[in-house]
């Protein structure tokens, strides 16, 4: 093997790994999202009022770092526009409007397990889109993914499934596999965190508009949220979704998904989930029971399984 091969074989290894970084802090940023936003609903919030406040703070806070990633690019923006503005229109606003609309009519974990089917929707686009079809590897690593999913989410106890609240679901699901095929498009010359910052504004002025006119209920409070017993100011969760939850879980996903490709991204997002039932347990006092961290355990495992069955090219 020549000197050249060594050292691009090493690029690769060392894009991946940020990549898998990356993409880990993003569904663990994600992941949490749920039960800071569930204290808020509780009292009083509309689903709809918490996306709008979290998509803004975070277009606040992601702009300036968009605008200086776009010097010198600015003709790539304009080339993109309609990327833009499909990613903030259903990678942000409608994914994050979708499901806490499905939460707010359903359980937690169906309504998780409906809208994580998306790294399949991802396989089957990349098969009928780009001819990427999957190997053995790779199904047996959505296989097993799939089942630590179930026992994540512990839907064997069984529970009620609202039929609006599916199709909410089913909403998010749309906007989640939008979102890992657009973040890992690096065709369009746009950088990440331009196609970031500008997707939360698309979405943060789209909520607002729809708000305005009285399509997007919007309610808010000021009462104290509780989170393990102990409360805090109603801004203080706001905080936390828009600049965490949001503002650093898009960019550290869009730069995941231009090293890691849309397929291998999607899996590792699985992991939001497990981030997910640690953030109720630290948050709302919701002890994982045994059967949820096996779950934990084939969800990473079956990541680790896909990753082995990507090309090596990628």
């Amino acid at each position: 093997m020549s000197a050249v091969d060594v050292t691009g074989a090493a690029r690769r290894r060392s894009r991946t790994g940020s990549g898998l970084v990356l993409a880990v802090l993003s569904a663990a940023s994600f992941g949490s999202a749920g039960p800071l936003a569930g204290g808020l609903l509780a009292t009083g919030w509309s689903p709809g009022a918490v996306v709008l406040v979290r998509v803004t703070i975070a277009a606040l806070v992601v702009a300036p770092f968009a605008a200086v990633s776009l010097r010198g690019h600015w003709n790539a923006l304009r080339r993109n526009t309609l990327t833009v503005l499909a990613y903030g229109a259903l990678a942000v606003a409608g994914a994050q409007f979708c499901y806490f609309s499905a939460v707010s009519r359903m359980d937690v974990g169906p309504a998780l397990l409906i809208e994580y089917t998306a790294p399949a929707a991802v396989v089957v686009w990349l098969w009928l889109r780009h001819a990427q079809r999957p190997g053995a590897v790779t199904l047996a690593g959505a296989a097993l993914a799939a089942v630590g999913l179930l026992l994540v989410l512990d839907l064997f106890s069984g529970a009620d499934l609202d039929p609006v609240g599916v199709l909410w679901a089913l909403g998010a699901m749309v906007g989640a596999t939008t979102y890992f095929v657009l973040s890992a498009d690096d065709t369009t010359g746009l950088p990440p965190l331009a196609l970031a910052g500008g997707g939360l504004l698309t979405g943060a002025v789209a909520l607002g508009l729809l708000g305005a006119v009285g399509v997007l209920p919007l309610r808010a409070t000021t009462a104290a949220v509780t989170y393990a017993d102990r409360t805090v100011t109603w801004w203080v969760p706001l905080l936390v979704l828009g600049v965490v939850t949001a503002g650093l879980a898009y960019t550290t996903g869009v730069l995941a998904g231009r090293r890691l490709g849309s397929r291998l991204a999607s899996f590792v997002a699985l992991l939001e989930v497990v981030a997910g039932v640690v953030a109720a347990w630290l948050l709302l006092g919701q002890l994982p029971a045994t059967v949820q961290l096996l779950g934990g355990v084939l969800v990473l495992a079956g990541v680790v399984t896909v990753k082995l069955g990507e090309p090596r090219a990628a």
